[in-house]
């Protein structure tokens, strides 16, 4: 398992035979994503008439998470056969990003992803070479991601946008998980994510309450 690719000096490529996943650290990550958005950020500021100089803190970023199987992606090396290989990949996309101003009551959505589930918004996390039923090798590859996910759930970034250090707090979805392997994970026989679509974030249980027929 390669851990953490910033800094990784040479080609990617380069990894060992044997590697059966590459991946970013989630807090890495997530940083470079909002380092993209952050023109996006501060047009939304300025577009919501709020004063730059208030809005040190405060900020919610909603992340939509995806994890799929990508079937097989085998590449014939030399004359020989073709050796089937699976892979899975954990990606995720910064759906909002919204921010309480000081001394404000409501918060005020300054980012929004218009193209939820477009490949140029989806960054991707991790990359695995597993079948998507291997249930032990998943786990023990996606465990720490699971783990940094806990940890930034219950702490603060701290990061420069427009010159000023500003306070982020994550939200997490999993509304992007393949239901097949919601089903397996979790032990499920029934239809597996509790999420309707991977679009939005509403559940079963929301959507049989605000159904319109």
């Amino acid at each position: 398992i390669i851990n953490g690719l910033s800094g990784w000096a040479s080609s990617v490529d380069d990894s060992p035979a044997d590697t059966i996943t590459r991946r970013f650290r989630y807090d890495v990550a997530l940083v470079s994503a909002l380092k993209d958005l952050e023109e996006d950020i501060m047009e939304g500021l300025r577009e919501s008439g709020l004063e730059d100089s208030a809005c040190t803190s405060g900020f919610s970023v909603m992340i939509k998470e995806s994890c799929d199987g990508m079937g097989d992606v085998s590449e014939k090396h030399g004359g020989g056969p073709v050796v089937p290989e699976k892979a899975v990949r954990f990606s995720f996309t910064v759906m909002s990003v919204s921010v309480l101003a000081d001394e404000e009551k409501q918060e005020v959505t300054i980012f929004t992803e218009s193209k939820p589930n477009s490949e140029l918004s989806c960054k991707p996390l991790c990359l695995m070479f597993v079948d998507e039923s291997d249930h032990e090798t998943l786990t023990a590859v996606l465990s720490p991601i699971v783990a940094e996910r806990n940890a930034m759930k219950e702490s603060r970034l701290i990061l420069s946008i427009g010159g000023l250090r500003r306070s982020f707090r994550f939200h997490f979805r999993g509304t992007g998980y393949d239901e097949k392997m919601v089903r397996e994970m979790e032990g499920l026989e029934a239809s597996g994510s509790t999420y309707v679509c991977t679009l939005c974030d509403s559940t079963r249980a929301e959507a049989s309450q605000n159904m319109v027929l």
